[in-house]
């Protein structure tokens, strides 16, 4: 193999490689969950946010609450506390159906 000829097929085989290489180790699309042990940020945008204790069990859940009946829209937020068995105990939510007076309600 002339030097002419190792300039050409080396830096192509180090490059089929590296590809080959990148796309196994780096994974492509969305990631689907994440685990770090500290985060801090200015604003968090999510759907619902969920406490869950050391065995599991929902401790805390804020999402949207959605309307019982299919001809209302879709109600506003929701915040639920759950007791230390996952029972709930509290919950604040917005809903449309509701007076504005009842908004607080302890089951």
């Amino acid at each position: 193999m002339t030097s002419r000829e190792r300039w050409t097929v080396y830096p192509l085989l180090f490059l089929s490689l590296g590809l080959a290489v990148r796309a196994i180790v780096v994974p492509s699309g969305e990631f689907l969950a994440a685990r770090v042990d500290d985060l801090e940020c200015i604003r968090l945008s999510c759907e619902e946010i969920v406490v869950v204790g050391e065995e599991g069990e929902v401790l805390v859940h804020i999402g949207r609450e959605v309307a019982s009946d299919d001809s209302l829209p879709t109600a506003g937020g929701r915040i639920e506390l759950h007791d230390q068995d996952g029972t709930l105990t509290r919950s604040i939510s917005g809903s449309v159906a509701q007076p504005a007076d009842a908004e607080t309600s302890g089951e």
